[in-house]
C-alpha cells in the first residue's frame, strides 16, 4: 500500500513522537510505502526514518518554499509549485490516507480529502489517528456536523477515527483488501 500521512514537521514531545514511529515501524515492516510532505524535519522526519528503519519505502512530495527541508535518500522525490498542487499530488500517489498530530497545514489537507469523500470524488480509506486524545474537539465537531445534516454521507464514510497505530494499519489493511 503507498500510505498518504499528513502529519506536523515541528518537533513534538513523546506523547506524539512514541506513537508516529510506533506507527512507522508497522508500515515499513508491512512493506508499505510512505508517501508524504517530503520535510526531514519534525514529526515528519521521525516517521520517514520509523520507515526506512523499518525497510519501507518513502515517496516525498514537497512545495518549492520548503525545498530546503528535503529529505535526502528517498526513493522518489518530487516538488510541487504550490500547495495546492502538492495536496493533489500526494492524493494521486496515494492508496489510503493517515491523518497524524498536526496544525493548519495538516487540518487543511484533512479536509480537502473528506471533502472529496463527502462529494464522492475519492472512495480513498482515511484514518485519522487521535494520538493522546489530540482530535477529540474535532472528532466532537464532526459528530454534530452529522447530526445538525451538514453530512450528506455517514462520518464513518468518510474517516476511521483509531487511537492506536495499530487499529490505524488493520483498518487500512482490511479497507484495500491486503490482509
Amino acid at each position: 500500500m503507498r500510505i498518504c500521512v499528513f502529519l506536523s514537521a515541528a518537533d513534538l514531545d513523546d506523547r506524539y513522537t512514541r506513537p508516529a514511529r510506533e506507527f512507522a515501524k508497522l508500515l515499513g515492516k508491512g512493506g508499505h510505502t510512505l508517501v508524504w510532505g517530503g520535510s526531514d524535519v519534525g514529526l515528519m522526519k521521525v516517521v520517514a526514518d520509523g520507515v526506512q528503519d523499518a525497510g519501507g519505502r518513502l515517496v516525498g512530495v514537497s512545495v518549492e518554499f520548503l525545498a530546503a527541508k528535503v529529505r535526502p535518500g528517498v526513493d522518489e522525490m518530487v516538488i510541487a509549485k504550490d500547495l495546492a498542487e502538492r495536496k493533489k499530488l500526494l492524493l494521486e500517489k496515494a492508496d489510503a490516507v493517515v491523518i497524524m498530530v498536526g496544525g493548519t497545514g495538516t487540518l487543511d489537507e484533512a479536509t480537502e480529502i473528506l471533502e472529496l469523500k463527502k462529494h464522492g470524488h475519492t472512495e480513498t480509506p482515511v484514518v485519522l489517528l487521535n494520538t493522546a486524545g489530540f482530535y477529540d474537539g474535532l472528532k466532537e465537531q464532526f459528530r454534530r456536523m452529522e447530526d445538525e445534516g451538514f453530512l450528506p454521507r455517514p462520518l464513518t464514510d468518510l474517516v476511521f477515527f483509531a487511537e492506536e497505530p495499530v487499529g490505524a494499519l488493520a483498518y487500512l489493511e482490511e479497507s484495500l483488501g491486503t490482509r
